[in-house]
């Protein structure tokens, strides 16, 4: 039996984010995808936001990770406790496999004693980042549900798409 591991803020949850769940689905029995709470970043909390995940996996197994270390400056000591954080969520999980768009997939499939599957960015029509999104709403009308932008609004992470 396979179990992988997708890991993320998911604010928003948009197309480039159902195509890695997708992806991870295709490959492994049971995924398990764990979300940060991130107050920083958005406004959603943190149930909302994996509410998102739960309506379209609805047999994916979500783990909302409330209690995160601060994200802060990327050194040792916080990547650390990053990793030590993540461990300590998914620990009772048998995790085979890692998915991921970002670079720290390779680091914690080493620390997961998973496989590390490493996902291309898809092209600029199909972003895998949703820091590119924050940082043009307009973009959410064509990646992100309407659902999902409706919560965006009522949180007040958008104001017009």
């Amino acid at each position: 039996m396979t179990t992988g591991l997708i890991v993320g803020k998911f604010a928003p949850f948009h197309q480039g984010h159902e195509h890695l769940l997708n992806y991870a689905y295709a490959i492994v029995d049971t995924l398990v995808v764990l979300l940060y709470d991130v107050p920083d970043v958005t406004r959603v909390p943190l149930s909302v936001r994996a509410d998102w995940i739960r309506a379209s996996f609805s047999k994916a197994i979500i783990l909302e990770g409330y209690d995160a270390p601060p994200r802060g400056v990327w050194n040792a000591e916080n990547m650390r406790a990053h990793e030590e954080f993540i461990v300590e969520k998914v620990g009772q999980y048998d995790i085979t496999h890692v998915f991921s768009g970002e670079e720290y997939g390779g680091r914690l499939s080493e620390i997961l004693g998973a496989q590390n599957m490493p996902m291309e960015k898809l092209s600029a029509e199909l972003p895998l980042s949703a820091s590119m999104l924050r940082h043009n709403p307009a973009l959410y009308e064509r990646y992100v549900a309407d659902h999902i932008c409706n919560d965006l609004k009522r949180y007040g992470d958008i104001h017009e798409v």
